[in-house]
């Protein structure tokens, strides 16, 4: 059984891979959903990502429906005490910002989607700067004090706001951030990498980065001249027409080879690697897409492997 990760200074413990909840209710139906779930958790994945907003995208949908799904997968199996959830405020179309009466009216419908009396994360989606730190947080701790969330993290915010936060919260006592998901991986390291990890890293803050695979490309199956069936194909072709994505694909393969490793799993491996992170988020729509994923959790690389993909991607 592979060991759970103490997520920062909180009491959660969490699996080495966080399963995104993304393509739920857009390129994963309900059934589908179901067995991806179901997979991870019998692998023994514990920590599900979402977010109010998805799949709001999507014509005809209305933000919620990834959460909804959750929500009945979790009623249906009745395990809703083994599984981490974490879900995000201020994006939903009809939830925008985070104004205390949002944050709290936006966490009532989470409740609700999801089918639960608490979330066990609860992050802000995109900051607001417009908003003072000292109402987010004040907010935000009066829905751990009502036990309504547990823990509470940022997503998309800037070292200043974030530091910010975290003084305020210490110097009033109140609930504090635990954990942060920066846009991270093996071709954008810029967003995190510096003071937004350095931050993180002095003051305990677990890092759960998004966009793992760089929207696929990092599974391997975007090479210059190919044309792959998917929603994000668009973007991962971008990195595959650079100068860095291709050098990267070539160190990805050589390590896989070595390993005898699916491409994805050498990825990720890369990325759990790195400093303060506690558990990259990765999404599946298929149950074939899974199993790459969960292998993070086995695979540790070299310093000397770690070393060339990380002067590849340099």
């Amino acid at each position: 059984m592979t060991a759970l990760r103490k997520l920062g200074s909180s009491d959660l413990e969490v699996f080495p891979l966080a399963l995104g909840g993304n393509v739920f209710g857009w390129t994963a139906d309900e059934a589908t959903s179901f067995a991806v779930l179901d997979a991870y958790t019998a692998a023994g994945g514990n920590f599900v990502d979402t977010a109010d907003s998805y799949t709001a995208w999507i014509e005809g949908n209305k933000g919620g429906e990834s959460e909804t799904i959750i929500g009945k997968w979790v009623k249906a199996r009745g395990n809703r005490d083994d599984v981490v959830i974490a879900t995000k405020v201020s994006q939903h179309p009809e939830y925008q910002g985070l104004s205390a009466a949002n944050i709290k009216a936006a966490a009532d419908a989470s409740l609700r989607r999801l089918g639960t009396d608490r979330i066990d994360l609860y992050y802000t989606h995109f900051d607001k700067p417009e908003i003072p730190v000292e109402e987010i947080i004040g907010a935000l701790d009066e829905l751990v004090r009502a036990g309504k969330v547990r823990h509470i993290a940022a997503s998309n915010i800037t070292p200043e706001r974030l530091q910010e936060s975290l003084d305020f919260s210490d110097r009033e006592g109140l609930a504090r951030y635990v954990a942060l998901q920066p846009h991270y991986n093996l071709v954008s390291r810029d967003t995190y990498e510096g003071p937004l990890q350095d931050l993180a890293s002095r003051t305990g803050l677990a890092a759960v980065p998004y966009f793992s695979l760089a929207a696929g490309f990092l599974t391997g199956k975007y090479r210059p001249g190919t044309t792959v069936d998917s929603a994000r194909a668009g973007r991962a072709a971008q990195y595959a027409e650079s100068e860095r994505g291709q050098k990267v694909l070539a160190a990805l393969d050589d390590i896989a080879a070595a390993h005898e490793a699916p491409i994805p799993t050498v990825a990720l491996a890369w990325l759990a690697a790195q400093p303060t992170i506690t558990a990259p988020i990765a999404s599946a729509r298929t149950l074939e897409q899974l199993p790459p994923l969960l292998d993070v959790a086995d695979l540790t690389l070299t310093s000397e492997e770690l070393t060339k993909l990380t002067t590849a991607s340099a």
